[in-house]
């Protein structure tokens, strides 16, 4: 317990173990001596058993790597390599791995890319989520869990697995389809917590309060896609729980870092993770407490190593101590990614996060989605929302008010360098937000079709 009375995250005390520091407490000199070996032990085995790392490490070795720095020299991976040499990553044989993950590339040309997990691999998974859900839930307690979890090795699966550990009882549902389904689930379930991606809770509490549900949670777990602050503020309003965030996606093994009680950043997983923030177009590292891209490296995988694996996500390390004490680093929350940015013909720029966090304070709103056609001087910006009440005109008005506290969208209307336009819908049972990454998407002005707010995953969607 630190001197403000805030617990420390359990995963130090997690890692401490795990990388076998024999002392009265865990320093970053023992956190760092353990990712050095381990990365020098990955690079070694890499060159060794994988084809495509044979290739690439051409004329570089383990021993090159004589302190973390070092590996800068290294070259970095990407999701295009996945796509296009994904089984020459493998450092085993295909008949070792158990789990394959086909990822949507919906937006891209290519093969589509695939992950390929060893038991192993899905265990060290398993324990993360167990240390991490143990600073939520406690014995007993039961968890609604709305990921996708109906096939073995799904992220739900390994979730319920890991409460199981805990002695909680997960009660698997898979993602929202029908809102007051899944809410008369929760109230006849009784349930202490929940897990679910953050646009689908936030539009689960906004039609329960519009509809006079009584749904009180201890505690709530966001995670797969970037959560907005606003988000958090209103499901704390709304339901009067503590509000969590997981930051991770597939290629790190679904666990990357969570946050503690003090809710300033993400405590990062590494004793199995080594995470670095590069300049995303010099590929340089960027001095502590610089945005850049966030790189990582797996330490401890088996089957499909990733090394310096480029993930398009944005953010920076956070160089203050954090009210927990921990002496992990922590990660600023991810909101935006490389490219994302929409920028006018006025030099202003937004992105999808600024959007967030204008709109989702707003009572009622249920979601929207945001397209954009910046091929002539004045870009065009389509919202479409949903909302929870049954006046359009209203919500309309709110919005518009909400958009003008966003300098660069309200500069750049006001210099008729971009025109708004808004598309305003009713929220039904069913329709709900999807499972996919939130984007900014491309509008095709000779595309009739309407905003979906359940849109097919892209790459170049924001991680969380």
């Amino acid at each position: 317990m630190s001197g403000k009375g805030i617990a420390k995250t359990p995963l130090e005390a997690w890692i401490m173990q795990k990388i076998g520091v024999n002392a009265p407490s865990l320093t970053r000199e023992h956190i760092q001596q353990y990712q050095l070996h381990k990365l020098r032990q990955v690079i070694r085995s890499a060159r060794e058993h994988s084809p495509f790392y044979r290739r690439l490490f051409k004329g570089l070795a383990a021993r090159d790597l004589g302190r973390l720095s070092d590996l800068g020299c290294f070259p970095f991976t990407s999701a295009a390599d996945i796509r296009q040499q994904g089984l020459q990553f493998l450092t085993v044989s295909q008949g070792e791995i158990s789990r394959v993950v086909t990822m949507d590339t919906s937006g891209t040309a290519g093969q589509p890319k695939r992950l390929y997990f060893t038991p192993s691999d899905q265990e060290l998974t398993v324990d993360f989520f167990q240390q991490g859900m143990s600073g939520l839930v406690t014995s007993g307690q039961k968890v609604l869990v709305l990921l996708p979890g109906e096939r073995n090795g799904s992220v739900g699966s390994l979730l319920a697995a890991a409460l199981n550990r805990l002695g909680a009882e997960p009660v698997l549902h898979g993602a929202v389809t029908n809102l007051p389904d899944t809410l008369a689930l929760m109230m006849r379930q009784q349930a202490d917590s929940l897990v679910g991606i953050p646009a689908q809770v936030l539009a689960l509490a906004h039609y329960g309060e519009n509809k006079g549900y009584s749904v009180r949670l201890k505690s709530l777990l966001l995670s797969t896609d970037h959560v907005p602050a606003a988000v958090s503020r209103e499901l704390e309003r709304i339901w009067g729980c503590r509000v969590f965030q997981h930051y991770g996606m597939t290629e790190m093994g679904l666990g990357g870092g969570l946050d503690c009680e003090a809710h300033a950043g993400y405590h990062l997983r590494e004793a199995d993770l080594y995470f670095e923030i590069i300049d995303p177009l010099t590929g340089e590292s960027v001095p502590a407490g610089q945005e850049g891209e966030v790189v990582f490296t797996t330490l401890t995988r088996q089957g499909m190593p990733l090394i310096r694996y480029r993930t398009g996500d944005l953010s920076r390390f956070l160089t203050e101590p954090c009210p927990c004490g921990t002496v992990l680093r922590r990660l600023e929350p991810i909101a935006a990614r490389t490219g994302s940015r929409i920028l006018t013909a006025g030099n202003r720029s937004f992105s999808l996060a600024d959007l967030d966090e204008a709109l989702f304070d707003l009572p009622g709103l249920i979601g929207f989605t945001a397209a954009v056609d910046d091929r002539q001087r004045a870009a065009k910006l389509r919202i479409t929302a949903m909302t929870a009440g049954q006046d359009r005109e209203a919500a309309k008005r709110s919005i518009e008010a909400a958009l003008r506290q966003v300098p660069a969208i309200c500069g750049s209307r006001r210099d008729r360098t971009l025109k708004v336009t808004m598309e305003i819908s009713l929220q039904g049972d069913t329709l709900f937000p999807g499972t996919a990454k939130r984007i900014i998407r491309e509008l095709n002005q000779s595309d009739g079709s309407q905003d979906d707010l359940s849109l097919p995953a892209r790459e170049n969607s924001i991680g969380g």
